[in-house]
Formats: structure tokens, sequence, C-alpha cells
């Protein structure tokens, strides 16, 4: 979001006034609330306040997951995700809530995020995979190829400092340094208090793209992070709608130029609603 302190303050100023809440801090809930629709489409219209300043990265969480598998059969573990074999994400993702279930499905793809978060051992999700190769069909064949991908992921796991593969935040980072830095810009960035941004790993991600600096701040005292905050939450609500067959096609649309051409989105019908044009 590319928004100065003084219009983010005014934002939130106008935000407030028109929602007239007694909360100390507003939220995305108080936008998202059937009574405060005019709020929201405020905010998100073209003469809104962030119009033409502010992108949104969208990750569905199912296909992120299913992406970073495609990555590890390729031998690619690393948090940048782009040595896999999308045309085999993509068969995953469609097929595999149809061949294993939905319950079994997402129950496999929860297994592979709490070892990829180092919450379990790898071996206790090799022996789900096992389990899953006797499946019949593409799936099935996929689980195969997963479970002679064995060596990569352990070597990953191995390595304590590495960046995160499943956090979505880290891609959406390095696109946002894309995005604001086109014009050969130098970008900082004001980020919203976050664990996982460690020394550490700002240092990495400045090696990998042309991050100039990161900074964090608590959104109560800081506007700007304030107003991320509102997009990016209202932001997954309408997406996850969409993505749930339920969506609000007028947030949709005003949604739709905000959205980063670049996002991990799996479900096709959704996705040709949400991106943006051109």
């Amino acid at each position: 979001m590319l928004l100065g302190a003084e219009a983010a303050a005014e934002c939130v100023r106008e935000t407030r006034a028109r929602i007239r809440s007694p909360a100390t801090e507003y939220k995305a809930n108080h936008l998202l609330r059937g009574k405060h629709r005019a709020v929201l489409v405020w905010l998100l219209a073209p003469s809104g306040p962030i119009y033409g300043r502010a992108r949104v990265f969208l990750a569905d969480k199912a296909y992120f997951a299913v992406r970073k598998i495609a990555d590890l059969i390729a031998g690619d573990v690393a948090y940048t995700g782009a040595g896999g074999d999308r045309a085999l994400a993509a068969d995953l993702y469609r097929e595999g809530p149809v061949s294993l279930g939905p319950e079994r499905f997402t129950a496999f793809l929860e297994s592979f995020n709490d070892v990829m978060r180092r919450r379990a051992p790898a071996e206790r999700f090799f022996l789900t995979v096992e389990e899953l190769a006797g499946a019949g069909g593409r799936v099935g064949e996929i689980m195969r190829l997963l479970d002679r991908s064995r060596q990569p992921l352990e070597d990953f796991l191995e390595r304590p400092g590495e960046m995160p593969a499943l956090d979505p935040l880290i891609p959406a980072i390095m696109r946002a340094v894309v995005h604001w830095g086109r014009d050969r810009r130098p970008v900082s960035i004001l980020h919203d208090e976050h664990n996982g941004l460690t020394e550490e790993r700002v240092a990495h991600l400045k090696r990998v793209v042309d991050l100039a600096g990161l900074r964090l701040a608590d959104s109560f005292h800081e506007p700007r992070v304030q107003v991320a905050d509102f997009l990016a939450g209202v932001a997954r609500r309408i997406a996850e709608d969409e993505l749930g067959g339920h969506g609000d096609p007028e947030l949709v649309a005003l949604l739709r130029p905000y959205v980063d051409p670049a996002s991990v989105w799996g479900d096709e019908r959704s996705w040709a609603l949400l991106r943006p044009a051109g």
C-alpha cells in the first residue's frame, strides 16, 4: 500500500466517523458487518481513499500447500516455490478432494502443513503418503511421486534457519517489492508486528529482492498499518466467500482492481471473477 501517514490517518478518521463504533481500534470485521456495507463500498470504490494506492496478494491456502507439494516432488522446497510442476499441482488440487474425499484430503494437507512448520515429524506425514499411494488414478500417481521425495524434505527440515516455505507472507512481501519498485524506486515496507519477520529473515529477503528496509509497527499506533489491515481482512473474506460459491458480486467487482495477478489461487471459476482485468 502506497499511502502517506496523514492520508492513512484521514482514512481511519473518516472510517470511524462513518461507522461510529466506540471501539478503540477498528478492524476489518467492523467493515464487514452488513450495517456498514456502505462504508466498505466507500473504502474500495474508485473514488475512495486507497484506490490505485493499494494491492492485495491472495492466497488460497489449500492451493498454496498443493503447490509446495509440487515443489517438493521437483526437489525444490525453498520458500520462493518456483520449481514445481504447476500442472501436477492443479491436478492434485482439483482431483484430491474427489478421489480422497474432502475431509481426508484436508487432513492430508494439514499433515503436510504440520511437517513444514516443524510441528510434527516427517515420518508421520510419509506414513499418510504411503497409505494414500494406493489410491487410484492421478492422485495415487502423485502420492507415489511424493513418497520418493523424502530426502529433499528431510534436508529442508535440517536447516533450522530456513525461511518458512508455507507462509504466504513471504511471497506477498516479495510481490509488493516487485510491484511498488517497478520504476526502480527503493521500496521500504512498514508492516504490522509479526513474529515471523525476524532480523535473519528480513536480511534474507533483502538478498533476494531489492528491499531497502522493513520496519514493524503496532497497528493501534500506526494508521498506515491499520488501513492495510482493513484491506487485507476484507479482501480475504470477499475472496473466500467467492471461493466457497457464495460471493457478493458487487464486492468482488470492487476488490478486483486491487488483486495481484500473481496471487496463488487454484480455483478457476472464482479466479476468473477475482483476477484483475488485463
